[in-house]
């Protein structure tokens, strides 16, 4: 049977195929749908979990790999960061059963902080990568990677990228999928407990491994050569960069197109059989230049006589997509090499309109912004902010986020101002699931510390910016279970935080209030702003403007939500995209919003 799925869906399905007993992960673009998708086709006997954060999904399936059963770990390749530390340790001690990490990298960057290249975490901790080119290859090559999991006793890694992630094919999936049976952990300490003998002992055992590994790489089935094999110029890539430059190079064959998908333990063998006889190699691959470094070692190491040609030359971009435009560019003007996909010409194009994120109409968080800033007109103030829809609250006319760094950085980082700026107020501002993700930790240091700052907690009920996951403080999880609250204002009062207030943010005069008793006070004080996502919820009916308006363009220019319009510079409402929240209707000094369901 067939089915037409996205690409995440098509890892979820190769992963069914192949057995999985455990799959746990973090949420995070690109990479959310893989556990959504296993959740949606039966799974009997498959535990899911959304994990807290990347290290506990990893260390959560590392334990089922230690007994013999095959587990999955999903994130992207910000949460990659997070995970390192188990990752590194279990490198060195492996697995019994399939342990394979699939961490989305998102060149661009399209959605992250930073463009991060997974294949370097594969060589920094020395275990195997599988490159994807498409949604087909992908789902096979979960299943392949689990297979090298317990073949070497190694974890491994997954590296799709974003358009692997999100591109849609069609997909053979089995009738039904049944979970590897396994025996369960055997007790020894001696393998097990990581110990600075053990580990020199296994380091040494890795290294000998990853040449085996290397060498069975090299007649992998995605490791291939099409194309003209005596032809002296080459063009080796890897994951989606092959997909393009396989359509810029379709129905010619006057270069050798050589495609790397392990990336990591290098296939030596493979890539010198391939550019045998070959003078010049460009290199076109996205983020690093990680295979043109391992052409140009191996090119040493054997004395090929080859000039390698790619982002360290310059000749292709370090940063952002790869796309088959640019695939087709640089093979046309830099490689002399004839595409039949040529360069368009948009000099005469009109420029694309600019559309920057910001919060949805109605969004909670920009209550809860607009009250803070509000409570510290006169005062000195920085604000913290850190990963989620609320990082939008940077945006004019808002502007309320100085800072963002990582997750949870935000109630970290209000500490370090606070310790060097005795004048001022520091609020760390962090959403419910990034607040169990890593929040919980920097209040802690917080109190122990005795810093002087103001914690925000804007709490919308779900993880909303990667698709509304559910988490700790929401009350169900991935098993579809009906599990216990996690009460944030409860955790906050457990670890020493004397002064939480729990508020709608809605409540401006009661949150504006608030702030400034906070202000007052020293050490570590919070409030929890308790408001559903209006992605979530049913709206309200939209507001209306009176002809009481005045035109002043206070409510448009103090929030800046998108309902709030101009028609012939007249403001008005968007009743499509009103949801009733009542904001902009408390902001107007001429009481000129509200409507017949609305005062």
């Amino acid at each position: 049977m067939k089915e037409y799925v996205m690409g995440n869906g098509a890892i979820a399905l190769g992963a069914l195929a192949a057995g999985v007993d455990l799959v746990s992960g973090y949420p995070g673009t690109p990479s959310s749908e893989i556990i959504e998708t296993i959740a949606k086709y039966p799974h009997e006997g498959v535990h899911l979990e959304w994990s807290v954060n990347e290290k506990a999904a990893l260390e959560v399936a590392v334990a089922a790999a230690y007994s013999g059963a095959r587990a999955l770990v999903t994130m992207k390749q910000m949460g990659l960061n997070v995970a390192s530390d188990p990752l590194m340790s279990v490198a060195y001690i492996g697995v019994r059963g399939g342990l394979v990490i699939v961490s989305a990298d998102d060149p661009g960057p399209i959605s992250s902080q930073t463009e991060q290249d997974g294949r370097r975490y594969a060589d920094f901790a020395r275990i195997p990568v599988f490159d994807p080119s498409s949604p087909e290859e992908a789902c096979a090559m979960v299943q392949d990677a689990f297979e090298y999991s317990e073949k070497y006793s190694t974890p491994v890694l997954l590296r799709p990228t974003t358009r692997v992630c999100h591109a849609y094919a069609s997909i053979e999936i089995p009738d039904s999928y049944a979970p590897k049976e396994y025996e369960g952990f055997e007790r020894d300490p001696g393998k097990w407990v990581i110990f600075p003998r053990l580990s020199h002992i296994n380091h040494g055992k890795l290294e000998a491994r990853n040449v085996e590994i290397g060498r069975d790489f090299s007649s992998y089935r995605f490791n291939t050569v099409e194309g003209d094999s005596q032809s002296v110029k080459a063009v080796v890539t890897s994951g989606v960069s092959y997909a393009y430059v396989k359509e810029c190079l379709r129905n010619q064959n006057e270069v050798r197109l050589i495609r790397i998908a392990t990336a990591f333990p290098f296939p030596e063998d493979f890539a010198v059989k391939a550019l045998e006889g070959a003078e010049e190699v460009l290199c076109i691959e996205e983020l690093s230049p990680y295979l043109e470094e391992q052409i140009l070692k191996t090119a040493g190491k054997y004395g090929l006589k080859i000039r390698v040609r790619g982002k360290l030359d310059g000749t292709v971009p370090h940063n952002g997509e790869m796309n088959v435009e640019l695939a087709a560019k640089i093979l046309n003007e830099y490689a002399g090499i004839t595409t039949e996909k040529e360069a368009v010409d948009t000099a005469d194009a009109p420029p694309l309109p600019v559309r920057p994120p910001i919060l949805c109409p109605g969004c909670s968080h920009r209550a809860s912004f607009y009250a803070v800033k509000q409570a510290m007109k006169g005062q000195k103030a920085i604000f913290c902010g850190d990963i989620g829809c609320y990082t939008l609250g940077n945006a004019m006319p808002l502007d309320m986020v100085d800072t963002c760094l990582c997750m949870g950085a935000g109630i970290t980082m209000a500490q370090g101002f606070a310790h060097t700026h005795d004048d001022t107020v520091c609020f760390g501002f962090v959403g419910d699931s990034t607040f169990f993700a890593s929040g919980i930790t920097g209040v802690v240091n917080a109190v122990y510390n005795e810093a002087d700052m103001i914690l925000c907690v804007l709490d919308n009920s779900t993880t909303a910016m990667t698709g509304h996951q559910p988490h700790p403080g929401t009350g169900r999880n991935m098993m579809g279970d009906i599990v216990d609250k996690v009460d944030i204002a409860a955790v906050l009062k457990g670890v020493g935080v004397k002064d939480v207030a729990v508020i709608d943010p809605y409540d401006q005069e009661l949150v504006i209030a608030t702030v400034r008793d906070y202000a007052k006070k020293k050490g570590v004080k919070a409030i929890v702003f308790q408001s559903p996502c209006m992605a979530l919820i049913k709206p309200d009916k939209p507001y209306q403007i009176s002809d009481a308006c005045i035109n002043c363009k206070k409510c448009i220019n103090e929030i800046g939500c998108p309902a709030l319009v101009t028609d012939a510079d007249k403001v008005g409402i968007d009743p499509n995209l009103c949801t009733g929240c009542g904001l902009c209707a408390g902001i107007c000094p001429v009481h000129a919003i509200g409507g017949e369901d609305h005062e």
